[in-house]
Formats: structure tokens, sequence, C-alpha cells
């Protein structure tokens, strides 16, 4: 995909859905490429003796699939100059082969300046919102 062009968006534009599932497979390899091996998220008495529900993925680990979704719709990883969450509700991983489904869209809210917009982010998992005021800053072409 090519990058996008300053006069190509506008706000209110809206991006591309993206639709992820996320596998206890996916929480694995996750906690070796970032050293976060907190039980939580592969131990389900773990998870439960911290009063979760269930294994959870790891928040940056959604925030990462939430800015996937940016730097697809810019074309450009390096695109992406600044991005925040809140962790509002915990991805809940079941221990089967479909796993969690998380739906992110995005829309933008702001023009910065004229080579610069901001995006609003959601992601919603099982029906609920699991990140909350969700942006990203974006440096168009």
């Amino acid at each position: 995909m090519s990058r996008r062009r300053r006069g190509e968006v506008g706000e209110g534009d809206e991006l591309p859905s993206l639709q992820v599932r996320v596998t206890r497979a996916d929480l694995v390899r996750y906690a070796g490429a970032s050293g976060d091996f907190n039980p939580i998220h592969w131990n389900e008495r773990a998870a439960r003796d911290a009063g979760l529900p269930d294994v959870i993925a790891h928040g940056m680990l959604t925030m990462a699939l939430a800015s996937r979704l940016v730097t697809t719709w810019a074309g450009d990883p390096g695109a992406v100059v600044g991005c925040s969450v809140r962790f509002t509700r915990p991805v809940v991983v079941p221990d089967d082969a479909d796993g969690a489904l998380v739906e992110f869209s995005g829309k933008v809210v702001r023009r910065v300046d004229e080579g610069t917009v901001v995006v609003a982010i959601t992601a919603r998992c099982a029906a609920q919102s699991v990140l909350g005021q969700a942006t990203a800053t974006v440096a168009l072409a």
C-alpha cells in the first residue's frame, strides 16, 4: 500500500477495519519477544488468583495491534509519530483454537497541521471496548 498523502485525508475519514484473532500461542510468542512472562498471560490458575476470569492478552500486544490498524492505513510504520491508549478491559483469551477476536476501527478526528492528523482508534472484544482514549498521530507524505 502506498503512503497516504496530505490532500487525500480529511477529518471524519474512516480507516479500513481490522479483525485479529489472538490465541494462547500468540501470547507465548509475544512473551518470548517482549520478555514479559507474567503468568497471567499463560497460566489460568495465576490469572484467576489475580482476580481475572482467565488468561489475558498482554496490554502492549493489544496496543501494538491497534497500531497495526493505523500503520497499514498509512502505508508506513514510520508515519506514526505518537500513540497513546488507556487499557480499560483485558482481552480474555480462551484456551481453544479460535482464541479471542479483537476488532479495531479508526477515524481521522483532527488535523494537527497540513501534514499531520490524529486518528481515534476503537478496539472491541466480546462486544466490549478494551482500549479507551486510543489515538495515533500520523505524519502524512
